[in-house]
């Protein structure tokens, strides 16, 4: 009944808020922009390799890979599999038009992000949504909500999330139901969800306990690697496959404008299933990623809010796009019974045997690790903004140990409760801070156009908060 009811408020809140939000918002700031996604995306690939000034600082490189971390998990491939599954190849589609007007909201959060941080006793900034809301709206309530959200969100329901679909995985394997299964409570549960649900949970608290320092270094060597080796796979796969392209992109774009499938059954249409997990992959204007961006070391704001723009495609144009090609190029049938990592393990099976299914277990367990390990560093931002200091060893080793909890818990739930309750809260959090974004989008254009300016006059870009008529900032000022 509470799966039902959570499912229930998803629907609801995806049918007739998010689908407008999202893509008003998007289509707002890609026009208020000028096309800032398309028209500077080759300046947001030279200055994510800038070196901060600062010998410990966190470079924009950095707070990349620990946005990416976040942004490119298991959804990544169990999602995007599931919304081919429910949705049909239309999804895909739509996934591709969340990420490319959600790249103008991100980089306008993230902007905003770097403009109001603050700076810590050692020099180093930390911020966030809360912090910008706060300090614009002058409210420190809604700021509050937004962190609780969050922290709800990430070391909840998409930690949770993130241990399923990982043990998931091994349902494919002789090795899961020959385990067995345990009766507790009147419920049946796995015991190989039970050892491997528990065996991740303390991985995460091994690294997690040793600061936000080291989930700093930790993704920044996981995050590429896994990134370009699952890219390669998948055009080895379009390779071999070439001849069934043209038919795949032909159904790609047929059915995502098949409007007598989207009106009939709008909850489980392409356009419904892709705007969900494409928002649930880039969480492009959820609030996520500017935690991230406010750590940067940069000169300017603005090239962290084009860093973590570039983010966005790295996700869902390029890493989305190569689940989709390896899921719908080998013949496989997706179905609601043959969906998520087992549809993607099946597709690899066909070209490399075992070898294909291994490989994507092995994906997901280093997506779902640095998704963990991302989640959890922006949560530490939050935990401080709610105490109003830097929460005490104490009060962050309770934190530590109930979200190591939650880790363990997700393995054992049911697929339909654990997605529902990622989306319900993730769309909590978007629901907060695309209105705010849109209320304080003006500040961000007026540095864009201050960027743009400089660079044009062919300075490396400097900001000044008075040349944009803000005052009082912690670093800018």
């Amino acid at each position: 009944m509470f799966a039902d009811l959570i499912n229930w408020i998803s629907d609801a809140m995806y049918s007739y808020i998010l689908i407008i939000l999202l893509l008003a918002v998007g289509l707002y700031f890609t026009f208020r922009s000028r096309f800032v996604q398309f028209r500077l995306l080759g300046e947001s690939i030279r200055v994510v390799g800038e070196k901060p000034a600062g010998e410990n600082s966190i470079s924009a490189f950095q707070a990349l890979m620990v946005s990416t971390a976040s942004r490119v998990g298991t959804g990544n491939i169990v999602g995007v599999a599931n919304a081919i599954a429910l949705g049909g190849c239309g999804a895909v589609f739509w996934m591709w038009i969340i990420a490319l007007v959600g790249g103008a909201s991100a980089f306008v959060e993230s902007t905003l992000a770097q403009i109001y941080k603050k700076k810590s006793p050692d020099g180093s900034s930390y911020g966030g949504p809360s912090y910008y809301i706060q300090a614009a709206l002058n409210s420190r309530v809604l700021g509050v909500v937004f962190a609780a959200a969050l922290i709800a969100t990430y070391a909840g329901g998409f930690n949770m999330l993130a241990s399923y679909n990982l043990i998931d995985s091994f349902t494919s394997y002789s090795l899961y139901s020959a385990a067995g299964f345990l009766t507790l409570a009147g419920n049946k549960y796995s015991v190989f969800a039970i050892a491997g649900g528990a065996l991740l949970a303390l991985l995460v608290g091994v690294c997690i306990f040793g600061g936000g320092k080291r989930i700093v270094k930790v993704t920044g060597v996981l995050v590429p690697a896994m990134g370009i080796i699952y890219i390669l796979m998948s055009l080895v796969v379009m390779v071999l496959n070439i001849g069934s392209l043209p038919m795949v992109l032909e159904r790609i774009f047929s059915e995502a404008f098949n409007f007598k499938a989207i009106f009939g059954g709008f909850a489980g249409s392409a356009l419904m299933q892709g705007i969900k997990r494409g928002l649930y992959s880039n969480e492009a204007g959820v609030g996520s990623a500017p935690n991230a961006a406010a750590a940067a070391d940069v000169s300017h704001p603005v090239k962290q809010g084009l860093v973590q723009m570039l983010s966005v495609f790295i996700d869902t144009i390029l890493i989305c796009t190569a689940t989709a090609m390896m899921a719908l190029c080998t013949g496989v049938v997706p179905s609601k019974s043959l969906n998520g990592a087992p549809l993607v393990q099946a597709s690899l099976s066909t070209i490399f045997g075992p070898a294909g299914s291994c490989f994507i277990t092995a994906a997901l367990l280093l997506f779902a690790f640095t998704t963990l390990l991302g989640n959890l560093f922006y949560c530490d931002g939050c935990l401080n903004y709610i105490a109003g200091r830097t929460v005490g060893k104490a009060g962050k080793t309770i934190f530590n140990i109930i979200a190591v909890l939650l880790v363990f818990a997700g393995a054992l739930l049911d697929f339909s409760l654990v997605w529902g309750i990622a989306d319900v809260l993730m769309g909590i959090m978007a629901i907060i801070n695309l209105p705010v974004i849109v209320i304080l989008g003006g500040t961000a254009l007026r540095a864009l156009n201050d960027y743009v300016e400089q660079r044009r006059e062919g300075r490396d870009p400097v900001f000044k908060a008075d040349r944009i008529g803000i005052r009082g900032t912690d670093f800018w000022s």
